[in-house]
């Protein structure tokens, strides 16, 4: 476990850190039931089928769209600190996706992107970081439920380490419900195999230089009437004022009314 500042130096130096005791029991457990709602909305929405077909495993996008309980997150005085200190105050959010993984038996576990190492950012830039990752968990962390693996101080390098090496130097992120695990989004990690009999649930968040498009456009998925109600760092994190002006009326307005702000670098 880390404080703030010892988190964000060892997300620097090993690439990773936990913090304990970030969310409280209450809302751990209203995170949970929302989650699960959320779930089935999605599946009645996108239908079963097209989300098998995408080969992921338990997950969970776009949960702003169907419940705005899930903005929260992005107003955790935890997750601003980690934010600032990192990407910037000027910082989109990239993704918030969550997770609910499934307890099957080892022999059943499909091979998908999530549960092979892999980076959230591929794309080394010499060191510069661009994105970081803050992520949730739920549900204690636990080897058989499906903890998240990582490779400590292969943050920004292209390569992912070869077999031997990844059995070698992986370390598994054991962690109490209500952890944020913060990583630079170019490290090397992989979920590993949930066996417990029960679901694991977990909420990540990339946070990106403000520059570099969103995974999903939030302003456009939320729709402005949404955002415009968020406080204004929220709107921020959601992208409100770094949109593309789309006619020359937009692009000619005043200042504080511009679509993309100065200082947004």
């Amino acid at each position: 476990m880390a404080g703030m500042t010892a988190a964000i130096a060892d997300v620097g130096t090993r690439g990773y850190a936990i913090v304990e005791g970030v969310i409280d029991h209450d809302m751990l457990a209203e995170t949970r039931d929302r989650m699960c709602q959320v779930r089935d909305r999605i599946v009645a929405d996108v239908g079963a089928q097209r989300l098998a077909r995408a080969g992921e495993l338990g997950v969970l996008r776009l949960m702003l769209k169907y419940d705005p309980f899930f903005l929260k997150f992005l107003a955790l005085p935890s997750v601003l600190a980690i934010v600032d200190a990192t990407v910037s105050d000027t910082a989109i959010l990239h993704l918030q996706n969550g997770f609910i993984l499934p307890s099957l038996a080892a022999a059943e576990h499909p091979e998908v992107f999530q549960n092979t190492y892999h980076q959230d950012f591929p794309r080394v830039l010499n060191g510069y970081l661009a994105s970081i990752n803050v992520f949730f968990a739920i549900d204690d962390f636990r080897r058989e439920n499906g903890a998240t693996w990582v490779l400590p101080g292969t943050q920004q390098t292209p390569k992912c380490p070869v077999a031997e090496e990844r059995a070698a130097r992986g370390v598994v992120l054991e962690c109490p419900a209500g952890s944020m695990i913060v990583f630079d989004s170019t490290l090397w990690h992989a979920a590993g195999p949930n066996t417990s009999g029960r679901d694991r649930l977990a909420i990540n968040h990339q946070f990106t230089r403000s520059w570099i498009k969103q995974q999903i456009d939030y302003v456009r998925a939320l729709g402005n009437q949404v955002v415009e109600a968020q406080a204004p760092r929220t709107q921020q994190l959601l992208g409100w004022y770094t949109r593309v002006v789309t006619s020359l009326d937009e692009y000619y307005r005043p200042p504080e009314q511009r679509l993309y702000r100065a200082g947004q670098g």
